[in-house]
């Protein structure tokens, strides 16, 4: 029997250990870079391609023409943090704490970016976070915090809690620093260095893009906005002009980088359209921001990846909840990169050709509104535990005005039955039924505004000569009523 000694088997153990790290970086380098930008709260009818009456949006239109491109894409919540959540997840909003703005993502969650950050990806997040339980407009986000970006799987962050517009002042991995320019333009090139800089060192990146536009207050350059408009609708519709042209910037980085066929991005809002903005928001659709209607929810898609997509129109429902299962479909990643529990399903079969009917529904729960979406039928509460509910054929009905719940008695019965399990099942995981642990042990602090935060209150005085925050940094936190407290 040959006997190996001490130093010997550890000098094996390191050719091992240094084998296999190479491997596994040889197969990184071959993995697509992944790049997910979000807008915030632009609606489905804003862009020229889907036939807005004044806006333009030729980098888009040329992304949709070259990309998948889809009618029915849907945010996973009619309001901008629950979206967000389901983004990182794959799974519906509440199950992950995040009820509606301004409630944090529980800790225990698992995230695309701490899944590809293990298969050897850079990860980066640029713009709006809103996932840390801080309301108001966006400030930068603290190093402090036990929520930001670093804490959910991202290397790196240039981030701010909410959303931003005109020079903003981000959060660099907790170090403020401060821009100046359009916030889309700022981010997509701080975005491009961070990708360029994973090329050189031979890695693959994951870049997440949020921008605080089109979100109030509306605030776009002279230059970008349409002429002859309203002030509020110029403004509003000038930083959609800005975000297009960022698109352009970032598919022309991508190209210059030598990765553009090899990189897979995928573009969307985080809700429906707003009201009062000068032109129809959502193309026509019934509701906006805050509803379960399609205004509400169904907001611009597309995925370019011209390795992989034949570029086509597709009519396949899809939504945010099917990013992260498409990505681990895509690498084949381990399972258990996510929670047993998950709401989307990965559409990466649809890259290269039509797929026939979507075999899992898309759910929707917000506050006391239900909605669920099963191929062209659509099931619809707005008072979960006794209002009525309404049946809505998608394809022949897309403005939802024509209630079915009665003419077609056995969808109605299927569907409803379908509904109330859903959200009988989505309030179990709201106790943390779907962790380990059985419980949520990691919850966020929930709907504080950062002026009221301590560690904010020494920039106060500095901050209040900026226009984003002169309105909010003498505020006072508002005191709950007296009667209500006994």
């Amino acid at each position: 029997m040959t006997r190996i000694n001490t130093s010997s088997m550890i000098a094996i153990i390191v050719i091992l250990l240094g084998n296999i790290g190479w491997r596994s970086t040889a197969v990184a380098a071959d993995r697509p870079h992944i790049v997910l930008v979000m807008a915030d709260d632009q609606g489905w009818g804003q862009t020229s391609y889907n036939g807005h009456p004044i806006l333009k949006t030729p980098h888009l239109d040329a992304m949709a023409a070259n990309g998948l491109w889809f009618n029915r894409f849907y945010a996973a919540g009619p309001v901008c943090s629950p979206t967000r959540a389901s983004v990182l997840t794959g799974r519906t909003h509440n199950r992950t704490g995040v009820k509606s703005h301004g409630f944090a993502l529980h800790r225990q969650e698992r995230t695309i970016a701490q899944a590809l950050r293990k298969v050897g990806y850079a990860t980066g997040h640029f713009g709006k976070w809103h996932l840390n339980g801080v309301r108001g407009p966006g400030v930068p986000v603290l190093n402090s915090d036990p929520h930001h970006p670093g804490h959910f799987g991202f290397d790196h962050w240039l981030t701010v809690t909410n959303y931003f517009d005109m020079n903003p002042l981000m959060s660099r991995m907790g170090k403020f620093e401060a821009f100046k320019g359009d916030s889309s333009d700022i981010i997509v090139a701080e975005a491009l260095k961070f990708i360029g800089k994973a090329v050189k060192e031979k890695r693959p990146s994951f870049t997440v893009i949020w921008y605080g536009s089109p979100h109030s207050p509306f605030i776009a350059s002279e230059a970008d906005q349409i002429k002859g408009e309203e002030k509020r609708s110029a403004h509003h519709h000038g930083e959609i002009v800005a975000i297009d042209r960022s698109v352009g910037t970032l598919r022309a980085g991508l190209r210059r980088l030598d990765i553009h066929d090899n990189t897979l991005v995928w573009y969307c809002s985080d809700n429906g359209g707003l009201t009062g903005v000068g032109h129809d928001s959502v193309g026509g659709l019934r509701g906006h921001k805050g509803d379960v209607w399609e205004g509400g929810i169904r907001v611009p898609g597309i995925i370019e990846y011209p390795a992989r997509i034949k570029p086509r129109v597709t009519s396949h429902p899809a939504s945010t909840m099917d990013i992260f299962p498409t990505i681990v479909d895509l690498l084949d990643l381990p399972k258990t990169s996510m929670l047993d529990v998950v709401d989307g399903m990965s559409i990466a079969p649809l890259f290269t050709k039509e797929i026939g009917r979507r075999t899992k529904p898309i759910p929707f729960y917000f506050q006391r509104k239900a909605a669920l979406i099963d191929n062209n039928l659509k099931l619809v509460t707005e008072r979960i535990g006794g209002g009525k509910y309404s049946l809505f054929d998608l394809k022949a009905d897309k403005t939802e005005s024509k209630n079915l719940f009665t003419d077609r008695p056995n969808d109605a019965k299927r569907m409803q039955a379908a509904l109330d399990a859903m959200v009988t099942a989505i309030d179990k995981s709201l106790t943390g039924a779907d962790y380990p642990e059985g419980k949520v042990t990691r919850e966020g602090p929930h709907g504080r505004f950062w002026y009221a935060i301590p560690e904010y209150q020494p920039y106060l005085k500095d901050w209040a000569s900026r226009p984003e925050y002169k309105n909010w940094v003498n505020r006072k936190p508002k005191q709950k009523n007296k009667r209500r407290q006994k």
